[in-house]
């Protein structure tokens, strides 16, 4: 994307720095499987016994040639159906899982090939919050030895009195009471552990945070504090998110971009103004049209997909929205030729053949 296209969505102080600080491109995370060969009868029976105790190679292709582009200081929100590859996409991008394929550049730095000791330097600036705030704390930890450890092992603090004091500066601007230090996850409820994981990937000072729906698991009550606690944070330690959740309402609140994942692939990114207002995708449509609209006076259509998912071990040739696809009079290409982002608009883009640009809708 442009550097005219960011202007009309991003801060101006955002845009000034015209270099993105995680650049991805044809990104791929396959992971291998055995299948069962399929039952035929024009098979001879030893072939079909033969064949019925092995297993052909296959892969589920969960994040399959995904490429964008997140600026300095910027909120990147994706979202998507539960299995589309949302939360593979942003482990892979820190490292977490090695790719298959395509590349991954962090401040300008190449690091798809880096081994783990080269990788390590580059740990400090990129960190995660996980969704689970019961399962991502360890249970023996005291908490604040769980926000200590990567002070530690960073070498961050020159003794354990300016260590404590670091734990005790980050407890609170989480919100946390300092005696929570001395406390186990057990003690606390699902927002206060979160705060806690919040409070454990600021220790470094990072630059980049993958959050990966870290308000799902919560109380309605509770992800507005934590949404707001994020918020606050970014503009104070110049953070930059990719926040990964299936809230459309929350994405619209804290993102300045969203991209749409469907079957391992982006097939919508545009500014938040933009994506909500002409959604250009046939499934990024559907999507919206879920969210609950609060005054019973607007008319609401709702759009209902057919079928099931495909299968991220077998999906559909061409498009691969096209099997639930609303469209009527769905073009040939639709199930002949993968679609690729194209630019539909000032900062939008889709992989549809059927879109249009705004223009000529």
């Amino acid at each position: 994307m442009d550097r005219a296209a960011f202007a009309a969505i991003i801060p101006r102080e955002i845009v000034s720095m015209s270099e993105p600080l995680i650049r991805i491109t044809d990104l791929c995370k396959h992971f291998p499987v055995r299948i069962a060969w399929p039952a035929s009868a024009n098979v001879p029976l030893t072939e079909r016994i033969a064949k019925s105790l092995s297993r052909r190679k296959a892969a589920v292709k969960a994040v399959d040639g995904v490429s964008f582009d997140i600026m300095p200081g910027e909120t990147l929100g994706l979202v998507g159906e539960s299995g589309c590859g949302k939360s593979t996409l942003g482990r892979t991008l820190l490292r977490l899982l090695d790719p298959s394929s395509g590349r991954i550049e962090f401040d300008g730095q190449e690091m798809t090939e880096l081994s783990q000791s080269q990788l390590r330097p580059l740990r400090r600036n990129m960190q995660i919050i996980f969704q689970d705030p019961y399962a991502s704390l360890n249970p023996r930890m005291t908490v604040g030895a769980t926000v200590a450890e990567p002070v530690e092992i960073f070498s961050i603090a020159k003794n354990n009195s300016e260590k404590e004091r670091i734990v005790a500066e980050l407890l609170n601007r989480v919100g946390l009471p300092v005696d929570a230090a001395n406390r186990y996850p057990h003690e606390f409820s699902g927002g206060q552990r979160q705060r806690v994981g919040i409070a454990r990937a600021l220790a470094v000072k990072p630059k980049f945070i993958v959050c990966d729906e870290p308000i799902s698991a919560l109380d309605v009550s509770i992800q507005a504090q934590i949404v707001n606690l994020l918020q606050d944070l970014q503009k104070a330690e110049d953070l930059t998110y990719l926040f990964i959740s299936h809230d459309l309402q929350v994405v619209r609140h804290i993102c300045d971009r969203v991209a749409v994942m469907y079957l391992g692939k982006v097939v919508e990114i545009a500014d938040v103004s933009s994506l909500y207002s002409v959604p250009l995708h046939p499934y990024t449509q559907a999507l919206l049209s879920a969210v609950p609209v609060a005054d019973p006076s607007v008319k609401h259509e709702r759009i209902i997909l057919g079928g099931d998912v495909p299968s991220p071990i077998d999906p559909p040739t061409g498009c691969a929205f096209h099997p639930r696809c609303q469209v009527a009079n769905k073009p040939p290409a639709c199930f002949q030729k993968v679609p690729k982002l194209r630019k539909l608009g000032v900062a939008h883009q889709a992989a549809c053949h059927f879109a249009q640009r705004h223009d000529q809708q």
